[in-house]
């Protein structure tokens, strides 16, 4: 889809607004181009010598003309206030909609937190499209109806309207997809120096030694560097439209005064009429100059329209509906011959894996460095969707199951997964209605955090910054291992949960999360052999497939 495509299906959401906003733009124009011929009648009846009750209500006809344009505008500005308030609220709630429901292959490469930073791009979507509709409109309307006023005065006018359109013509022509290619480069590496200064205040303890600070200034000087070249780029793009814009004027005003001057002199128009006329001609050429500046703004709101586009054109999860709430008093697994391959590989890094998983079993995975664990996880846990094969969920296809209910049965703790911004319980809870405080209880006293959250002055309202970088990074793993237990699900799939924390300690931790007092099923990842003791069930893999499946039988 194009960017002008883009932008015409996000003013057909509101339609209606836009069409009062030209509606109003329509009333005004008419009464801005009426009002130079009041002034051209209050001048004839000053050339006269005559003072009437006529000239005084032509007078206050052209007052009131000017201050009921005024009013229009003002009803205008609360109309594009709206407008951009509902752009501003559709967009936030189509990213957060959106964002944790991509497919994770369509992430493949992408840095998520670059994407949600598209959404700034909003602000510029808001004023842009604001600008334009309300200059834009009125510039048209005025230019439209400029020229057929001036077409009544005398023929020799039509040529300037004819003129007038071949610029706006040319300049569109020749200049439009140039401008556009300039001003999506030009965004391109405005994002890759944010990025930059995002990456140096995620790891600034890196940066603090001075060789490293170098260079990340060398680093960001170079990614500035290609942002001002296209922005250079873009700019002489707009000098362009400008410059011809210019040379136009100078022409078209040099023009016109000679013809108006002529007219007059051979008494085929009337000093009021030639004052009339260059009033209006000066209200068209500031319309014209008015739309080719504006064309930078229009050029900025393609651009913003495009990049969150890159975000809304992705992929989603689908979403199968199927009736009412499952709740699943037990989950078996069974993967028949599944393969996955990311997608810019022609290597699978699962291949044709079988296995069967029953409610309560404990299972470890083991393997080295891309042998496929983590994967496997993913395929298992629903990240991933297998390309070849079947996985069967109590008799289900996967690819037929809600994702949904299937999520809501069980937890998972894969490598990234990290605190976010809110207090202790949010973290914990997501505020969930179902959860009571003897299930909070229960948690943080099952993962050890019972003795920091009391010496917090404000226990389980305190707040945590992202990522919990406030926390040590024990605490953050017991919160997220709190967060993963307390609705007590099916089945736990883990990635080194216990990975941070003193052997001592995980040990207590793996103690409880493998009790038989706890019926859920656990896959886990880890390099921590006590792992090994508990679990009932050894998976052994090597390059993307299963070298060994072996039942120890040695209960937890």
């Amino acid at each position: 889809m194009t960017p002008l495509k883009r932008f015409f299906n996000l003013l057909q959401l509101d339609k209606k607004d836009v069409s009062q906003l030209f509606f109003y733009s329509l009333f005004a124009g008419l009464i801005s181009l009426s009002l130079p011929l009041g002034i051209q009648a209050i001048i004839n009846f000053i050339q006269s010598g005559r003072v009437s009750t006529s000239w005084i209500v032509l007078i206050v006809l052209v007052v009131f003309g000017v201050a009921l344009v005024g009013i229009l505008s003002l009803m205008q500005l609360r109309i594009s206030e709206n407008l951009q308030q509902k752009i501003f609220v559709r967009a936030s709630f189509e990213f957060a909609a959106r964002l944790p429901k991509i497919k994770q292959e369509q992430l493949y490469n992408s840095y998520p937190p670059e994407l949600a930073s598209r959404f700034f791009d909003t602000i510029t979507i808001q004023k842009g499209t604001s600008k334009l509709l309300l200059d834009f409109s009125a510039a048209l309307l005025q230019i439209s109806f400029g020229i057929i006023l001036l077409s009544l005065y005398h023929p020799y006018f039509i040529v300037f309207g004819i003129l007038l359109f071949f610029l706006l013509y040319f300049v569109f022509r020749f200049s439009y997809t140039a401008g556009l290619e300039t001003s999506m480069k030009e965004s391109k590496f405005k994002y890759k120096v944010a990025n930059w200064l995002h990456e140096m205040a995620r790891n600034n303890y890196s940066f603090k030694n001075e060789i490293n600070y170098d260079f990340a200034l060398q680093k960001n000087n170079l990614l500035v560097t290609d942002y001002l070249n296209y922005r250079e780029k873009h700019f002489n793009i707009i000098k362009r439209q400008f410059s011809q814009l210019i040379v136009f004027k100078v022409i078209i005003t040099a023009s016109l005064l000679l013809i108006g001057g002529f007219l007059v002199l051979s008494q085929k128009m009337n000093i009021g009429q030639f004052v009339a006329s260059e009033i209006i001609i000066l209200l068209v050429i500031n319309s014209v100059e008015k739309i080719i500046i504006g064309l930078e703004t229009f050029y900025d709101v393609l651009t913003s329209v495009e990049k969150i586009g890159e975000v809304t054109d992705l992929e989603l999860e689908e979403e199968i509906s199927n009736g009412s709430q499952v709740c699943y008093t037990s989950i078996n697994l069974e993967a028949e011959n599944i393969g996955f391959k990311f997608p810019d590989s022609n290597k699978k890094v699962i291949n044709d894996i079988s296995l069967k998983i029953n409610q309560g079993e404990k299972i470890i995975i083991e393997g080295e460095n891309g042998s496929g664990k983590s994967t496997l996880l993913k395929i298992l846990c629903g990240l991933l969707e297998p390309k070849s094969g079947n996985l069967f969920i109590n008799d289900d296809t996967f690819r037929k199951l809600n994702l949904m209910q299937y999520r809501s049965q069980i937890s998972s703790i894969l490598h990234g997964t990290t605190t976010f911004e809110g207090t202790l319980l949010e973290n914990i809870t997501f505020n969930n209605p179902s959860v009571s405080l003897e299930d909070v209880k229960w948690a943080i006293e099952s993962v050890q955090l019972t003795s920091f959250i009391k010496s917090l002055p404000n226990g389980l309202d305190t707040p945590i910054f992202p990522e919990g970088k406030q926390l040590s990074s024990s605490n953050a793993q017991k919160i997220i291992l709190a967060r993963s237990i307390i609705r007590k699900p099916k089945i736990l799939f883990y990635e080194d949960p216990t990975s941070t924390m003193d052997e001592a300690e995980a040990n207590e931790i793996i103690d409880f999360i493998t009790s038989n007092d706890n019926k859920w099923t656990i896959i886990v990842s880890s390099k921590n052999p006590h792992w090994k003791t508990k679990c009932n069930r050894k998976i052994t893999m090597q390059k993307g497939t299963i070298q060994l499946d072996l039942n120890t039988q040695s209960q937890c």
